[in-house]
């Protein structure tokens, strides 16, 4: 009875011990858990809040310029802030939504996903804003560096041409990319988690940094060297001359400076504007 009774006494203090060590596993578990949760939400509301500025400041931008009647001027630029206000409304509209943190299901929870959870909305505007800065570069280089070519080729249907494409590009290129790599799995949206190989998902980077990144650089770098050694070599030949008209014309080259170099500065002036959010993607693939 002796043994029984010390044997049983030693698995309940093992059970107990057991019982213990559960407990707190679950308690630090939850404290972790709770932690994240308040990590991401103050996340969430932050982003909620930039985007909220980048409206705003883009808002007045553009009454700005229709009060002053540029728009019909600089039609580009006027879609450079169309495309950053529409980036902050669909970045409040989206993490709005990430906040409520309900269970996906059925058809319009898979679509909830790809649409707004995935951020493809975001996508939509941040990547033609990407494009559409190219196209400014473009079209200040056409008027400097060929500026009797430029009235021909810069036609008002060309313009408007070129302000389609920016939206097009961005909104085919991303809606394939999600509804290809993104499903919703036991109520959760998984954005671009689901490539069939690591090989697809590798391309898909590749493609976004070359089209996204590398190239628009490239147009950048190219075209506003070639702006400034324009606007250089017409500031030498005019200082060279020493007529009467050589005052007049050496206010000119200012003036063709700020003009043209102007949308390069574009970036910097609405950086406070624009959301601070990069699109991080996953390497998991589909099995």
């Amino acid at each position: 009875m002796t043994e029984e009774s010390s044997t049983i006494s030693h698995l309940s203090v093992a059970m107990t011990e057991k019982r213990i060590e559960t407990s707190q596993t679950t308690d630090v578990k939850g404290v972790a858990s709770s932690s994240y949760i308040g990590d991401k939400l103050y996340w969430e509301w932050s982003v909620i809040f930039i985007a909220v500025v980048g409206l705003a400041g883009n808002g007045l931008i553009l009454y700005a310029l229709v009060v002053s009647k540029q728009h019909k001027k600089h039609m580009l630029i006027v879609n450079q802030n169309v495309l950053d206000l529409f980036s902050s409304i669909f970045l409040i509209i989206t993490f709005a939504v990430q906040v409520c943190r309900f269970d996906l299901t059925g058809a319009v929870g898979y679509w909830v996903c790809i649409v707004i959870l995935s951020e493809n909305l975001v996508w939509w505007a941040t990547n033609g804003s990407m494009v559409n800065l190219a196209l400014i570069t473009v079209d200040r280089y056409l008027l400097v560096v060929y500026p009797m070519r430029s009235k021909k080729w810069l036609r008002p249907w060309v313009i408007y041409s070129a302000m389609a494409f920016s939206w097009i590009v961005s909104i085919v290129y991303n809606s394939i990319l999600v509804i290809y790599s993104s499903t919703v799995i036991d109520g959760v949206c998984h954005a671009y988690a689901t490539f069939d190989s690591f090989a697809a998902n590798m391309i898909s980077v590749i493609v976004y940094v070359l089209f996204f990144y590398l190239i628009i650089l490239a147009i950048f770098i190219y075209c506003y060297g070639r702006i400034l050694a324009t606007i250089r070599r017409q500031a030498s030949v005019m200082a060279s001359h020493n007529t009467s008209g050589s005052s007049t014309a050496q206010t000119q080259s200012p003036s063709v400076a700020r003009q043209a170099l102007w949308p390069a500065t574009v970036p910097l002036d609405q950086a406070p504007l624009r959301p601070s959010h990069r699109r991080f993607k996953r390497t998991s693939s589909r099995r």
